[in-house]
């Protein structure tokens, strides 16, 4: 009888075991409106950075363009992305990557900081100077995913290169 006790007792702790495992691993929806660009990218792992958003979402699309304005992007980038002292955000020229995990990270990081952490140049674009980091400015995640669904709303290169170069 000890034994089927201690049998059952110790599958009961086995089950308990898998069960927390299972709540830590499983994804739980992040609220983009509450963490800051910044946190964001300290607390995930390089390349796990996904736009929750479309570009063929029009009202997204359309927040995406007030928040250009607001945060002022679009004095170095122009209104439309088009460039200006600052590349343009429309076309197939994506100097560190087109993926949504780095240009994410090179909005929130700035490209010093986004080369300090390993990211090269891959393009060429005129530049007047680095991109400073808005992860502090932007106020949250949100408005930066959605200015980020703007930018690619308004993309004009070559399809197959919209995320970046294809692999």
């Amino acid at each position: 009888m000890k034994r089927n006790v201690l049998a059952i007792f110790a599958g009961a702790m086995a089950l308990g075991a898998i069960s927390r495992v299972s709540a830590v691993d499983a994804q739980t929806p992040v609220d983009y409106t509450k963490i800051p660009p910044a946190d964001l990218v300290k607390n995930t792992p390089k390349g796990k950075l996904v736009n929750p958003y479309k570009d063929t979402q029009a009202d997204i699309v359309a927040q995406g363009a007030e928040f250009m304005q607001s945060y002022s992007c679009s004095g170095c980038h122009g209104g439309g992305g088009g460039g200006g002292m600052a590349p343009p955000l429309t076309n197939d020229t994506w100097i560190y990557g087109g993926d949504d995990d780095t240009l994410f990270r090179l909005v929130a990081l700035g490209s010093d900081e986004l080369q300090k952490q390993g990211y090269s140049r891959k393009g060429g674009e005129h530049v007047v100077g680095p991109m400073m980091p808005f992860g502090d400015i932007i106020k949250s995640s949100d408005d930066l995913w959605k200015i980020l669904t703007f930018m690619r709303s308004r993309y004009s290169g070559d399809p197959a290169h919209k995320f970046g170069t294809p692999r």
